[in-house]
């Protein structure tokens, strides 16, 4: 069976260590952006969660900001009251429930971000484009895939 061929158990270990040596480097990104913007680290990553829901057009509520950087709702209100003391975050009621608050990134916000993380878009981008598509295609599916299963564990309540 392929399955329990060695080469393919060595590829996949392979495979697994590139991962964790790539989510090590994007925190590192973070981090550095973070101590770059003179945020707390928890505030830097609490910040880019923001904006990465805001660009997936699901904008973060208070309390799942709280489950996605792991602070309970006292210290999420207190990091978010930082957040929008310095201009990063906005409080906003938006849809049919007014008593629902979204998070929004302030107006400075896409600029410092280009600013920082613009260069490496570009080399990441000139990267991508030495590859193929259908690769590309096929990495995108395996990356979703890994996610969905991920998230599955993540969500367990074992």
């Amino acid at each position: 069976m392929a399955d329990q061929h060695p080469d393919i158990a060595e590829q996949r270990a392979r495979l697994m260590e590139g991962l964790r040596i790539y989510g090590s480097a994007f925190n590192q990104f973070g981090r550095r952006f973070s101590q770059w913007a003179g945020l707390h680290a928890t505030d830097g990553e609490a910040l880019m969660e923001i904006v990465y829901a805001e660009e997936r057009g699901r904008p973060l509520s208070p309390s799942r900001l709280a489950e996605r950087v792991l602070l309970t709702s006292g210290a999420t209100t207190s990091l978010i009251d930082r957040l929008e003391r310095a201009g990063h975050v906005v409080r906003t009621r938006e849809g049919s429930d007014r008593r629902t608050v979204t998070l929004r990134s302030g107006s400075n916000v896409h600029e410092m971000a280009e600013q920082f993380f613009g260069p490496l878009g570009h080399r990441l981008d000139a990267m991508m484009a030495t590859h193929d598509p259908e690769l590309l295609a096929q990495f995108e599916s395996f990356l979703s895939e890994l996610t969905t299963t991920m998230q599955a564990q993540l969500d367990d309540p074992r």
